[in-house]
C-alpha cells in the first residue's frame, strides 16, 4: 500500500536510519559528515538528515522517499521563501527545511501511515535531547540554560504541560525541579496537526491564527523578537530555536497510529520548537494597575512592538515582577514582554498595543531612548535576521524595515509613543476595518512608486522569481490588496481618495479654520499635498467609505474569543472539545484584509516605495500634530453652545 506523504508521521528516525537506507549506493569508505539538516513534513514529522559533500536536494528527496515509502518527486523542499532547486551549499548547518506537496491540497485529516519498514531502524536520539537549530551567534546566554534542561531530562525530571493558551506549551524544569524554560512545538500551534486543544485543520506553512502568520512559524518570530531586542532594551527573555525530544509532547489521535516503545516503555518524540527562558514573576499586567509601571519600561517595550509590528501586545503577555531590595521605594515593578509569535506579519495588519492608552505612552521620549531609536538600522537588522534565521520570510523583513523607518521618522519629528501607535492602528467603523494613517501613506507611496517604475522600466518575468512571497490560499481566498482607487464614497463612483482629497467638503475646512482661530495656538503650515491634510480625518471617520468586495468581520471568531480562551486556565480542557464542533479551521479564523502588501514589489519598486514613503511622512506627521491640537482646542472650548 502506498504511503501518503500528507499524513503526519511522528516516529523518530535516527540519522543512521536514513544513511543506512542508502548504504548500498555509497562507497564503503565514507567521508566525514558535511552538514546536517532537519526536514519536517507539513504535518509535523521531523527527520534528521546527514549530508556528505556533493549531496543535493535530489539526494535528500531520495532519502526521504525511502524513509517515508512515498514518492517525493512532486514535493518541494523550502527554507522560508526559498524553494530549494538542487544546490545545498548555501544552506546553514542544522537548518530546518519544510517538505510540502506542490500540487495537491494538503490536509491533516488523512489517516496516518508511519514509516515502519524493516529496513529502518527506529530508535531514540543517542545524543543530547536538545539541539540548537541554525546556531545563532547570539545564543551565549541560552547555552547554559539548554545544558541545564538537558541534564534534568536525563535525570528523569519531567516537564509540565501548560493548560492556558491556544497552543501546546510545556514548562521544562532544571535539575532542582524549578521551571527553567517554556517550550512551544511548532506542530502544536493553533490549527497545526498536533495541537492539543482542538485547534486543528491546517498543515504547516498555511495561514494560521493571523492569516499573515503561517502555521508553524510563530516560533521563528519568538526568536526574532529576542534577536531584535538590542542590548536587552525591552527585557525580552532569551529565546532560541531547538529540536527537542521527549515523550511528553502531544500527538493527536489518528495522526500517528504506530508508536514504537523504547526502553522504559515510552517513545521520545522529536519536535522543532522555540525555547524561552522562564522568568519568575508575580503576575501579569492584566492583574495589576498600570500606575506602577516605569515609563522607561513601557517606552522600550513600545519601541520594540512598533519595530516588529506586534499584532498581539495585550496585558496577558506582559509579565510583572515586583522590585525589592535596597534603594527601591514605593511599588516599583519590572515588565517582561513575552509571546511574540504574532509579530512580523507578512503584510500590514492591524497591530494591537495594550499600552497605547496608558499615561506612560504619552510621556515624551527621553534622550537615551531617542538615541537608541536614532541608532537603529533597519537594513542591518534585516540582514542579521537573514543570517541568523534564514527561514524568516522576506515579506516579514520588509514589514520590519518599514516599521523601523516609521518609528525613526516619527520620533525625529517629535511624536510620542501613543501618537505613533495610534497612527499605526486601524479604526473599526461600520463592522469593517478602515486603513490606518500609516496604511494611507503606504498606499499613496506605492501608487507613486508604481507609476514611476512603470514609466521607466519594464516588469521582470515572474518565472525568474524563486520566492514564495504570496500567502497560501489553497483552501480559502485572501483578499487582494486594495488599491487606493478601490475606495469609494456612497452614491459616488470609484475615485482616488488620496489624490483627490482636495475636493473634500468645504464646510469641514471652514469649521477647522474657526477652531484654529478660537484656539489661538495653532500654527499648522498649509500642506503641500492636500490629501495629507485629511489623513487623520479619514482614519478616524470613514463612515461613508467602503472597500469593494470586502467581507464583514465575524465578531464571534475575533480576537476577543481568543483572549478569553487564552486567559482561562480552569476551562482549558473544555475548550478543545467545544472548538472541535466548529465546521473547519477557517471558521475559527477572524477575517482580515490587507490594504497594503509589500512583498509583491520588485527590488526597484520597493526602493522607490521607501523613497516616496519617507517623502510623505513629514507632512503626515505635521497634520497629525495639527489634528491633535485642534481636537484639544475643541475639548477646551466645549460644545454646550452648539446646536
Amino acid at each position: 500500500m502506498s504511503r501518503n506523504l500528507e499524513s503526519p508521521v511522528q516516529t523518530q528516525m535516527a540519522v543512521s536510519a536514513l544513511d543506512r537506507a542508502f548504504a548500498n549506493s555509497r562507497s564503503e569508505t565514507r567521508v566525514g559528515r558535511w552538514k546536517r539538516l532537519f526536514v519536517q513534513t507539513d504535518t509535523g514529522c521531523v527527520l534528521d538528515v546527514e549530508l556528505d559533500r556533493g549531496d543535493n536536494v535530489h539526494t535528500v528527496k531520495r532519502k526521504l522517499q525511502v524513509a517515508l515509502n512515498f514518492p517525493t518527486e512532486e514535493s518541494s523542499l523550502t527554507l522560508g521563501d526559498r524553494v530549494l532547486k538542487n544546490d545545498l551549499s548555501s544552506i546553514r548547518n542544522d537548518s530546518p527545511l519544510l517538505l510540502t506537496k506542490t500540487f495537491m491540497h494538503r490536509s491533516s485529516s488523512t489517516p496516518c501511515m508511519s514509516p515502519t519498514g524493516n529496513d529502518l531502524q527506529q530508535q531514540r536520539d543517542r545524543g543530547c535531547p536538545i539541539e540548537l537549530l541554525v546556531c545563532p551567534s547570539r545564543c551565549s546566554r541560552t547555552r547554559p540554560l539548554v545544558k541545564d534542561v538537558a541534564r534534568a531530562i536525563r535525570k528523569g525530571v519531567d516537564p509540565v504541560p501548560v493548560n492556558s493558551g491556544l497552543g501546546g506549551a510545556y514548562y521544562f524544569r532544571n535539575s532542582k525541579g524549578e521551571n527553567a524554560a517554556i517550550v512551544k512545538p511548532n506542530d502544536e500551534e493553533p490549527f497545526a496537526p498536533n495541537n492539543p486543544k482542538g485547534f486543528i485543520g491546517k498543515s504547516l506553512g498555511q495561514p494560521g491564527l493571523k492569516r499573515s502568520v503561517r502555521v508553524g512559524e510563530t516560533g521563528y518570530r519568538e526568536v526574532a523578537a529576542y534577536l531584535l531586542d538590542h542590548h536587552n532594551s525591552a527585557n525580552v527573555p532569551p529565546t532560541i530555536l531547538v529540536k527537542i525530544s521527549h515523550p511528553v509532547f502531544h500527538i493527536n489521535e489518528g495522526v500517528c497510529a504506530n508508536k514504537n516503545v523504547a526502553e522504559g516503555g515510552t517513545q521520545a518524540v522529536s519536535k522543532i520548537a522555540s525555547l524561552q527562558q522562564f522568568i519568575p514573576h508575580d503576575f501579569d499586567a492584566s492583574d495589576h494597575g498600570t500606575s506602577s509601571f516605569p515609563v522607561s519600561a513601557v517606552h522600550r517595550i513600545g519601541i520594540l512592538d512598533i519595530r516588529i509590528f506586534n499584532t498581539d501586545r495585550h496585558a496577558g503577555n506582559l509579565l510583572v515582577r515586583k522590585q525589592t531590595g535596597a534603594g527601591n521605594f514605593g511599588n516599583q515593578t519590572e515588565l517582561i514582554p513575552i509571546d511574540h509569535g504574532l509579530c512580523l506579519p507578512e503584510c500590514l495588519e492591524d497591530p494591537y498595543f495594550e499600552w497605547i492608552h496608558w499615561p506612560q505612552a504619552s510621556v515624551p521620549f527621553s534622550e537615551d531612548e531617542l538615541e537608541y531609536i536614532a541608532n537603529l538600522d533597519p537594513v542591518k537588522d534585516a540582514d542579521m535576521l537573514r543570517m541568523e534565521l534564514p527561514m524568516i520570510r522576506e515579506a516579514s523583513l520588509r514589514v520590519l524595515i518599514l516599521s523601523t523607518i516609521f518609528l525613526k521618522e516619527a520620533t525625529a519629528f517629535g511624536l510620542c509613543l501613543a501618537e505613533i501607535g495610534e497612527m499605526m492602528s486601524r479604526e473599526f467603523t461600520g463592522m469593517e476595518d478602515q486603513p490606518s494613517e500609516l496604511e494611507f501613506v503606504c498606499m499613496e507611496a506605492r501608487r507613486l512608486a508604481t507609476e514611476q517604475d512603470d514609466s521607466s522600466t519594464e516588469h521582470d518575468s515572474a518565472d525568474e522569481d524563486l520566492t514564495q512571497f504570496e500567502l497560501d490560499s489553497e483552501d480559502h481566498e485572501i483578499p487582494k490588496e486594495p488599491s487606493v482607487h478601490q475606495f469609494e464614497f456612497k452614491r459616488q463612483h470609484s475615485r482616488n481618495q488620496l489624490s483627490k482629497l482636495d475636493e473634500a467638503d468645504e464646510e469641514e475646512e471652514e469649521d477647522d479654520t474657526e477652531v484654529e482661530s478660537d484656539a489661538g495656538k495653532l500654527a499648522c503650515p498649509k500642506p503641500v499635498n492636500k490629501w495629507l491634510a485629511n489623513i487623520s480625518k479619514l482614519s478616524t471617520s470613514l463612515k461613508g467609505v467602503s472597500l469593494t468586495g470586502k467581507t464583514s468581520r465575524q465578531l464571534s471568531a475575533g480576537p476577543k474569543v481568543v483572549d478569553s480562551v487564552k486567559t482561562s486556565k480552569s476551562n482549558s480542557n473544555d475548550t478543545g472539545s467545544q472548538l472541535c464542533n466548529w465546521g473547519s479551521a477557517n471558521d475559527m479564523l477572524p477575517p482580515s484584509v490587507s490594504f497594503v502588501k509589500l512583498a509583491d514589489m520588485g527590488p526597484e519598486t520597493w526602493g522607490l516605495f521607501l523613497e516616496k514613503f519617507q517623502e510623505l511622512l513629514p507632512e503626515a506627521f505635521r497634520m497629525r500634530k495639527c489634528s491633535m491640537t485642534a481636537q484639544r482646542a475643541k475639548q477646551r472650548l466645549g460644545t454646550s453652545c452648539q446646536f
